[in-house]
């Protein structure tokens, strides 16, 4: 069984709540995930993983929040093209750029070689009960599209 590294950064605690449902579905279909705050891991322990998902808020105008740029800037130095990878996280459509983080995230693991399983999840503020499953189900498609690329 694939096993997932969930790495994510929350301020208001919207996206860590994301993260745990993500969680739930993965563990749901048999799978293995490993979860952290991006504060407490760094971009190298990527390539100790079958699969990776990040997710971030999205800070001002589109922009990572401070607590990720140093794992983020850190990805600059891997080769992900073994990685199975999907971004997501919490964001405000009263900015002009609706979850710009979760795009600037994408695009970082695109460059260096990942292979993007799925779409982003993006949900604004926090995940509603119907979100809420929506991240469970991200999690459980994750992990069933990880384990059916090889």
């Amino acid at each position: 069984m694939a096993k997932v590294l969930v790495a994510y950064a929350s301020l208001t605690g919207n996206t860590e709540e994301m993260a745990e449902l993500i969680v739930e579905g993965i563990r749901e279909e048999g799978g293995e995930a490993v979860l952290k705050a991006v504060t407490d891991c760094n971009a190298m322990e990527i390539n100790s993983y079958e699969g990776v998902l990040l997710g971030a808020y999205t800070w001002g105008d589109g922009e990572l929040p401070d607590e990720f740029l140093d794992f983020y800037e850190e990805m600059d130095d891997l080769d992900l093209s073994t990685s199975k990878s999907a971004a997501f996280g919490s964001g405000d459509t009263g900015y002009e750029i609706y979850c710009g983080a979760v795009d600037r995230i994408e695009e970082k693991l695109k460059e260096r070689g990942a292979n993007i399983l799925q779409e982003s999840l993006k949900i604004e503020y926090g995940p509603s009960a119907t979100e809420k499953e929506a991240c469970r189900q991200f999690g459980r498609q994750f992990i069933k599209a990880c384990m059916a690329v090889t």
